[in-house]
């Protein structure tokens, strides 16, 4: 499957916050407001779109993709590339993760040879974490926010 990357547009913006997941990833579901979309718009923030020029995912980097108490608990000391990433929800559980998260992957890679990259990611969802280990990711550190817990994830470098 062929994907392209492009910087997030406005248009993308609204229809990213507008996904709605099935529980228990209803916990990524977006609220549609204008701070939402400046947001988008003023980060790092990607969209991943197939061959026909539709919507596949987005994804971000940088402090975007870093939970505040994450932070306040120390995992983000270390230098490395955080990146979010989301799906659209009529494509999740489908297999097509590892395509789509390989190609964000090398994009990043390509921009930031020399950092490790870091992505955090809800306990709960078991889906992603095996998607992770499967990219050479390795569990880092831990820690809870809203009383749901957050592990970090880091692929070395080396990996690649």
């Amino acid at each position: 499957m062929q994907l392209i990357i492009k910087k997030m547009t406005e248009k993308y913006a609204v229809d990213v916050l507008c996904w709605k997941y099935e529980k228990p990833y209803n916990f990524y579901n977006n609220v549609l407001t204008s701070g939402a979309i400046m947001e988008l718009l003023t980060y790092k923030y990607f969209v991943v779109l197939d061959k026909y020029n539709d919507l596949i995912g987005y994804f971000c980097i940088g402090r975007p993709a870093q939970i505040p108490d994450g932070e306040l608990n120390g995992v983000y000391k270390e230098d490395c590339i955080d990146v979010g990433i989301g799906m659209k929800p009529r494509l999740t559980g489908k297999g097509k993760g590892h395509i789509f998260f390989s190609r964000i992957l090398r994009f990043i890679q390509e921009k930031h040879p020399d950092k490790d990259i870091r992505l955090t990611v809800a306990t709960f969802n078991e889906r992603a974490i095996r998607l992770y280990k499967k990219l050479g990711f390795v569990e880092d550190a831990s820690f809870y926010s809203k009383e749901m817990e957050f592990i970090t994830m880091k692929r070395k470098r080396e990996m690649r």
